[in-house]
């Protein structure tokens, strides 16, 4: 075992109290290896071991407190190359963490004033979590969201304008305005979707991470693409969740498991709604290594989504990541939020994960005041041209409402005898002409 890790049991890190984050926030995660792998410092390392269902069922789970994080902390920050990152990679990171928290507010404004509907569910607090994965993500590599799906998007490289379009319902958006808030989507940017129903976009992500194992196992084109599948700790009692568990596992899945735990679903607290609140624990169940990790610290998500990454790059399978964060609003913007302790919600404030990478860019002598500020100009200008592009811009015609619909480009369906059910004299009997 190295030095830089000490096994032992963990204890359940989700207290009642919501001091837990603040209590653990120096630890940067907290690992469990499925039974026949070793954790070396901060790599796990798979062994050939055939391990029978019964061994692994009966067998503790032993977890690791890696202290990789904070020991590199702790080491001069005149040297470069102690640090976690570098100049350029830390500007990067600020530079989209506050477009994520930008665009959120300026969303609400927009619900507010009337340019959208439905519901829309921002992400303000959480942007740790997207930023620290996608960014170390290739265009080619899959990311599918849930209805809290805007910053993935913007993550990932959909521009902020197509974001805007698409919540204001105009052809301009990356849906061409037939998505809106829940449903983003882009084949450029490799977005396979944002899904209103929490667990269902979880098959589909792992569906995409088979289709790189196929093409790189079968096809032999040398894929090395991996998926990101985001949802939250509400849907982890959910049956997808554990069905696909099982088959990135059985199959070494180039996928990682991201859960965002901001601790509500809803309106329900998390240490209400499941029996074993640690989420990252399931992971060893189906021989896979589970991970905990503070959410609210993009440079800790950052590191554990290297080697996460990393490992479903190489074809060594899954892995499920816990994310222990927070959102700032309420569920939706339609969310009075009444139901979160103001105490609970107060100390959450006060881990603003951007304003914690701010204080550490700035204390490391990465950025200055100067750098960051530039970078919020730049945010807020895109964010500005973003809404008055989406409010210039042309809603569908009437003619698209049936488009994407059927299988069909006419959009009606085919019928039992192999024609088109609108060439069906009574097919319009009784309906608007469309």
């Amino acid at each position: 075992m190295a030095c830089s890790a000490t096994a032992k049991i963990i204890p359940n890190p989700l207290l009642i109290n919501s001091s837990r984050s603040a209590e653990n926030s120096e630890s940067c995660c907290k690992i469990s290896a499925p039974l026949g792998s070793k954790f070396l410092g901060n790599k796990l390392l798979s062994v050939n071991k055939a391990v029978s269902p019964v061994d692994r069922r009966s067998s503790a789970v032993v977890a690791i407190s890696s202290d990789v994080v904070k020991e590199k902390k702790l080491k001069s920050s005149s040297n470069a190359s102690n640090l976690l990152i570098t100049k350029a990679e830390g500007l990067e990171l600020y530079e989209d963490m506050y477009l994520g928290r930008a665009f959120e507010d300026m969303c609400a404004q927009m619900y507010y004033r009337g340019k959208m509907f439905g519901f829309v569910h921002l992400y303000n607090g959480q942007e740790a979590v997207s930023t620290g994965f996608i960014k170390l993500l290739k265009k080619e590599d899959c990311v599918v969201s849930t209805y809290r799906d805007h910053v993935h998007a913007l993550s990932k490289g959909v521009p902020a304008r197509q974001v805007m379009s698409e919540l204001f319902g105009k052809t301009t958006g990356c849906c061409r305005g037939q998505g809106g808030s829940m449903h983003m989507f882009s084949k450029e940017h490799n977005v396979l979707g944002g899904f209103a129903f929490i667990g269902e976009g979880i098959p589909v992500a792992t569906g995409a991470a088979f289709t790189s194992k196929y093409k790189r196992e079968v096809l032999k084109d040398g894929c090395d693409e991996v998926t990101l599948a985001f949802f939250g700790d509400g849907t982890c009692n959910n049956g997808q969740f554990f069905e696909c568990l099982n088959m990135a596992a059985l199959w070494k899945l180039p996928i990682i498991f991201v859960v965002e735990n901001n601790l509500w679903a809803i309106g329900m607290s998390h240490l209400r709604s499941t029996s074993d609140p640690q989420i990252w624990k399931k992971g060893p169940a189906f021989g896979m290594p589970g991970v905990h990790v503070d959410g609210m610290d993009v440079l800790k998500v950052r590191e554990v989504a290297k080697e996460a990454v990393g490992r479903a790059r190489r074809g060594e399978g899954p892995t499920l990541v816990e994310c222990e964060t927070y959102r700032f609003r309420g569920h939706s913007l339609a969310d009075p939020d009444e139901l979160r302790d103001p105490a609970e919600k107060a100390h959450y404030a006060t881990r603003d994960p951007i304003t914690a990478l701010k204080k550490y860019l700035i204390e490391n002598n990465l950025a200055n005041e100067g750098d960051l500020k530039a970078i919020e100009k730049k945010i807020d200008d895109i964010v500005e041209e973003s809404v008055e592009f989406a409010d210039q811009s042309p809603v569908p015609a009437r003619s698209q409402l049936l488009e994407n619909v059927f299988a069909d480009p006419r959009g009606f369906g085919i019928g039992p005898d192999g024609k088109y059910r609108c060439e069906d004299p009574k097919f319009t009997e009784g309906t608007a002409q469309v």
